[in-house]
């Protein structure tokens, strides 16, 4: 006891440990609440509309997601390394350029996808909804990219502002107001288009209102007229959009490997086992929810540490930070493994019980995914973003291809199987390459302990 009870001490004492988890406090008590609130709206969802519907539901959605994650410059993770280094120097003016260089780019990119969403509508509707008749659904939903033109940008800025708090209000301000638009829509008998609309509703108020706080943010942080700064001021252009380059082609990645799963099950099967599948990824996500909010607060910290070249701080960092989130990931293993089905047919309905297996399977991926969360912030902070969308993407198609193959012939739980097996083996190779830069640098740059 007397040991754990140092340990615990030596813990509490450790500053980077502790502003990572005072920062993820504030999104974690936001996201506790909101996982509730998402389990509310997803239930309701469910049982109003059944699995068949509830694929279609997962198809207007993914796919609008898709198309704007497929254009994403991923300008958060820009705007953390460069405005938060120039801010770190005390260059206001050159963290001023960076933010209004990636909040333009962003606006233009989803004005774009906006654009090629409405175009896209029929083909949507056809290939993954499987109806063409709901192709109305797909450009209205459309609507939620305009809406969200700066959010990853303004989001970055928040985190490098330290207004994480803000950031978890807005948050759970749009987890209510969805879930209480899908309750209601439960209890007048509402059909699809009224659900589309409550999750529409939902994502127009976040982008809106996280947009306008983080640029009223801006002129508190950066001086009155930031949006004036001169992109003169950028960084070398080959490394800044090399970086946004890298980063868009990460996003494209995950979108088609990991972030279309619904879609890809759609294509391949029914929006019937789409609805199955959406309710294992809900279920599962459970899990990852509470640690989300940690790859947020961790990056900055992570960056900071390497320009500080603080090597054993962040050695010990990132072990505390899987060995918190491996806890709360076994614990809610043994839940799903003893409970999963239960609490499927309590809350969804027996006719979601087909989603169990599904379920245990996904949780092998996504279980190494919460314990290493932290395994491409780490190679993004220590200079290299190529390598992640190296093995991503040759993982990835790997895939893919046995998807085609897999899929079609033992359905969505072969489906599962390989995204699981995608993650096990990407972010194996990614952490080891993690520790290898770490080592090689602390034998460069010994840097402080």
């Amino acid at each position: 006891m007397t040991s754990l009870r140092i340990r615990f001490v030596v813990w509490l004492q450790d500053k980077l440990l502790r502003r990572v988890i005072k920062n993820t406090a504030y999104l974690f008590s936001s996201n506790t609440l909101a996982i509730g609130l998402n389990i509310v709206q997803s239930v309701f969802a469910a049982r109003l509309l059944g699995p068949a519907a509830l694929g279609v539901l997962a198809a207007v959605t993914s796919f609008s997601s898709s198309i704007n994650r497929l254009l994403s410059f991923r300008m958060g993770e820009l705007v953390v390394k460069y405005v938060g280094q120039s801010l770190a120097q005390d260059e206001k003016a050159r963290a001023a350029s960076v933010l209004k260089a990636a909040a333009l780019t962003e606006t233009m990119t989803s004005v774009i996808a906006y654009s090629l969403l409405v175009l896209l509508a029929p083909f949507g509707a056809r290939v993954f909804a499987k109806d063409i008749s709901s192709a109305g659904l797909f450009s209205f939903y459309a609507l939620a990219l305009l809406a969200n033109f700066a959010t990853e940008t303004a989001i970055a800025l928040l985190q490098v502002g330290d207004r994480f708090r803000s950031q978890a209000v807005i948050n759970l301000g749009q987890a209510l107001l969805t879930a209480g638009l899908i309750v209601y829509a439960f209890l007048v008998k509402g059909d699809i288009k009224f659900v589309v609309t409550a999750y529409l509703v939902g994502k127009v108020f976040y982008g809106l209102a996280i947009s306008t706080y983080a640029f009223w943010r801006a002129g508190q942080m950066l001086g009155r007229g930031w949006w004036r700064a001169s992109f003169k001021l950028l960084p070398p252009t080959c490394e800044f959009w090399k970086f946004a380059a890298s980063s868009n082609f990460s996003a494209t990645v995950n979108l088609v490997v990991r972030d279309s799963e619904i879609l890809w099950v759609n294509y391949f099967l029914s929006p019937l086992a789409g609805g199955y599948y959406k309710i294992a990824l809900a279920v599962i996500n459970l899990i990852t929810m509470p640690i989300n909010p940690f790859i947020s607060t961790s990056f900055p910290e992570l960056a900071r540490a390497v320009a500080q070249k603080a090597w054993q701080p962040l050695r010990d960092l990132l072990r505390k930070l899987s060995i918190l989130s491996g806890v709360w990931t076994a614990l809610a293993a043994v839940v799903l493994v003893f409970f999963g089905e239960w609490v499927i047919g309590l809350f969804y309905g027996q006719e979601f019980l087909p989603a169990a297996p599904a379920v245990l399977i996904l949780l092998v991926g996504f279980g190494l995914a919460n314990i290493c969360y932290w395994n491409r912030p780490l190679l993004l902070s220590l200079g290299d973003p190529v390598y992640p969308l190296k093995v991503m993407a040759f993982t990835g198609i790997t895939k893919i291809l046995l998807s085609f193959w897999l899929v079609p012939r033992y359905g969505y739980l072969m489906q599962a199987a390989l995204l699981s097996g995608y993650f096990v083996i990407s972010i194996g190779l990614i952490v080891w390459r993690g520790f290898r830069l770490i080592g090689q640098q602390e034998r460069l740059e010994p840097g402080k302990a």
